[in-house]
C-alpha cells in the first residue's frame, strides 16, 4: 500500500469529518484519478519529438502515455485533423498516490522562486488543476538527457462536490496552497 493512501485513511479522512461534520466515512471526498496532460507543439514539423516527450511522460508516471490526435483542422497554425500534437496519461490507484506523493513531496519543492500553489485553480465541482512549466523538476528526468524543456498540465479530480471541500482534502494530503 502506498504511503500516502496508508496516511490518507488513518489521518486525513478522521480530520475531514471532523472539519465538514460528515456522518459516514464514504461521504468524505478523495481522489480519484490524476490526468497527466503535454502538450507539444512543435510536432506538427518534427513527428519525432512527440516520442521523447511520450517517452519521458511514462518515465515521470510509471505508466505508457497515450499520444493525442488534433481534432480539427486549424490553417494558422498549420495543424491537419488527426495529427500528433500532444501525450497523456492517466492515473488511478496505486499509481495515483505514488504520483501524488513524489508531485508534492519532491517536485513541488524543487519549483523555482515557489511562493505556493494558487488555490484559485479549482473548476467549482472539487477538481484541480495545474500547470508546471519545466518538467526538469522531476529527479526521474536526467538534465543531460533532454532536448527541450517542456512544460505539463496535471488536473486531480476528486469526488468532493464543493471546491472548500477539494481545498481541504488537498491541503490535508500535503500540497501547498499560497495563503
Amino acid at each position: 500500500m502506498p504511503r500516502l493512501k496508508e496516511y490518507y485513511t488513518e489521518k486525513v479522512v478522521p480530520a475531514l469529518i471532523k472539519d465538514f461534520g460528515y456522518k459516514n466515512r464514504m461521504q468524505v471526498p478523495k481522489m480519484e484519478k490524476i490526468v497527466v496532460n503535454m502538450g507539444v507543439g512543435e510536432a506538427i514539423q518534427n513527428i519525432k519529438v512527440i516520442d521523447k516527450a511520450a517517452e519521458e511522460l511514462a518515465l515521470l508516471t510509471g505508466q505508457k502515455a497515450v499520444i493525442t490526435k488534433a481534432r480539427r483542422s486549424i490553417a494558422t497554425f498549420k495543424l491537419r485533423k488527426g495529427m500528433s500534437i500532444g501525450c497523456c496519461v492517466t492515473l488511478r490507484k496505486d499509481k495515483m498516490y505514488e504520483f501524488f506523493d513524489r508531485l508534492v513531496s519532491v517536485a513541488i519543492p524543487r519549483i523555482r522562486d515557489f511562493r505556493g500553489i494558487s488555490p484559485d485553480s479549482f473548476d467549482g465541482r472539487g477538481n484541480f488543476a495545474m500547470g508546471l512549466q519545466e518538467q526538469i523538476i522531476f529527479p526521474e528526468i536526467d538534465y543531460d538527457k533532454i532536448e527541450k524543456v517542456r512544460g505539463m498540465n496535471i488536473v486531480i479530480v476528486t469526488t468532493a462536490r464543493t471546491d472548500e471541500e477539494a481545498k481541504g482534502l488537498l491541503k490535508y494530503m500535503g500540497v501547498p496552497f499560497r495563503s
